[in-house]
């Protein structure tokens, strides 16, 4: 070979392994690096706060027996619809009876006695009246006259405690035949009896406390849902407030209901403070049964036809090129990290004020890397946070997730994955 051909020979393998090694080094140093993209929608937001509770009627009634005995009749059962003044119950009588006899006799007795003790007081009248006459005539000593005013004065005091025991006897007696009349019970309202606690034959005594016979409900077309709700929740919760709730029996099918009370009682649970939300809802077709458990969602804030960018966006970051995920941080809304960007608040911890933090979203670019832009945000749901301030619009694009391409075309060791992941070098 002439000089001048080794000349081209040895230009050409110098050119080939130039490109040879450019090649393996951008290879190595820009791997392939897709972004996954979601749009800026505009909608409705709504920030719930979830609990559990127990649907339960809006009034109920309990008919107990306010006198032990044997219930030798039941008139109402499970599911009966009774009004108000109806017998529902009967206990045997006749102890009651025999009672009221026994005090009618008393109070007989007592008058007698208190007819004699006026007979008496009478005779001593007389006997007074004629001792003073007889003293006038000096016909009888001063102690005689004394010991007939004694006399007199001792019946006129028989007299008044005669009186007083007729009125003892006939407050016995009233007591017996009230006692009697509550040998027969009423129910006190209209209403379905939706628990029934004794059988005929049954004794119930009232010595202690009144034994519950019958459960009643008042209206079973107005339902309420007794719900605890967590202090850190319950304030952007107020009367007035949409719910909506779903239970076991019918899971596909929610039902619509108001906040009706915010109780201000505080119930304390290992060392969980909750307070009881009262969400009422109308149950004319009667589907709601007392005691199914609701799963209650209560809207504290609703916002439509705003800006929407999901919520995947702003846990995206990007920090010295890297692409990170980060997590959702647990202080109050709107605060900043020690030493990073501002983060999506949790919805479930946000208080029901309005409470609005600048975030940053990333907006691709089809030539170079990504755009970082910052946002104002204010209500956020499980999906979508609202955009109160920002140049984003809607129909925009920004990044909710990356996707590495996997090939051979890496560096050494064949690795595909962007700077910043895989081990680190020692």
């Amino acid at each position: 070979m002439t000089r001048t051909q080794w000349i081209i020979v040895g230009a050409l393998v110098a050119a080939g392994l130039s490109a040879g090694g450019y090649a393996y080094l951008n290879g190595a140093q820009k791997p392939p690096v897709k972004y996954r993209t979601a749009k800026v929608e505009r909608g409705s937001i709504m920030r719930v706060v979830t609990a559990t509770g127990t649907v339960n009627p809006v009034q109920t009634v309990q008919v107990g027996s306010q006198v032990s005995g044997i219930v030798t009749n039941l008139y109402a059962d499970f599911n009966s619809k009774v009004k108000e003044g109806q017998l529902v119950a009967r206990i045997d009588p006749a102890p009651f009876q025999n009672k009221v006899i026994e005090m009618e006799a008393n109070v007989q007795n007592m008058k007698g006695s208190l007819a004699r003790a006026r007979a008496d007081l009478a005779q001593r009248k007389l006997d007074l009246d004629r001792s003073k006459s007889l003293y006038e005539q000096e016909l009888i000593a001063k102690a005689d006259l004394d010991n007939a005013k004694t006399a007199y004065d001792t019946s006129l005091a028989g007299i008044q405690i005669g009186e007083a025991q007729v009125k003892q006897a006939e407050t016995t007696l009233n007591k017996a035949r009230l006692d009697l009349k509550y040998t027969q019970i009423y129910s006190p309202v209209n209403g379905t009896v939706i628990s029934r606690n004794v059988d005929e034959g049954q004794t119930v005594a009232a010595s202690f406390q009144t034994p519950v016979l019958f459960l009643v409900a008042r209206d079973l077309t107005k339902m309420q849902v007794d719900t605890n709700v967590s202090e850190s929740d319950i304030g952007g919760i107020t009367e007035g407030k949409e719910a909506r709730f779903v239970v076991d029996a019918y899971p596909k099918e929610p039902f619509l209901g108001k906040v009706n009370q915010v109780r201000n009682a505080p119930i304390t649970v290992q060392n969980v403070v909750t307070y009881n939300v009262v969400v009422g809802v109308d149950n004319n077709d009667l589907r709601l049964k007392p005691g199914m458990t609701a799963n209650v969602s209560i809207v504290v804030d609703r916002r439509d036809d705003v800006l929407k960018v999901p919520n995947a966006a702003l846990r995206f970051k990007l920090t010295l090129g890297r692409p990170e995920r980060v997590s959702v941080p647990a202080g109050p809304a709107g605060e900043r990290p020690q030493g990073g960007k501002p983060d999506l608040p949790d919805a479930t911890t946000r208080s029901g004020r309005d409470a609005q933090a600048k975030s940053t979203v990333w907006a691709p670019h089809a030539e170079g890397e990504p755009t970082p832009v910052e946002l104002k945000t204010g209500v956020t749901d499980s999906n979508f946070t609202e955009v109160v301030e920002g140049p984003m619009k809607e129909g925009d694009e920004v990044i909710v997730g990356m996707e590495v391409s996997r090939g051979s075309q890496g560096g050494p060791g064949g690795s595909s994955l962007p700077p910043g992941f895989g081990p680190r070098p020692r």
